[in-house]
């Protein structure tokens, strides 16, 4: 009797990538919904103008506010949309490049919104 599960996207388990490279093409299809990579774009447009706003102003609350806002708009898109858990519980290094680089690739037009 084979008690094993099948493997299925969800089953992945993100902390087995050894390399950047590895996980980048997983995390995009974590954010296989157009309305998460929305809110994702969102989140990182906002926590970029917040990071603007630190170093105009120097208020430390600033920071706060652009982690709130990226993570914010994040999760939302994750489990509101995607429904799924962001890898960011796993693998928050690589989890926070994605979400740069997911957000240079929108700019460049190899992700779609």
């Amino acid at each position: 009797m084979n008690t094993s599960t099948p493997t299925t996207p969800d089953a992945v388990d993100p902390r087995h990538f050894t390399s950047f490279a590895e996980f980048y093409p997983f995390y995009l299809t974590e954010h296989a919904n157009v309305t998460c990579r929305r809110l994702h774009f969102a989140g990182s447009t906002i926590s970029l103008l917040c990071f603007v706003a630190l170093v105009v102003t120097l208020n430390p609350w600033w920071l706060l506010a652009g982690l709130v806002a990226g993570y914010g708009f994040a999760w939302v898109g994750h489990f509101g949309f995607e429904k799924n858990r962001p890898a960011s519980f796993k693998r928050p290094l690589y989890s926070f490049m994605g979400d740069w680089a997911m957000y240079r690739d929108i700019w460049a037009g190899k992700v779609k919104i």
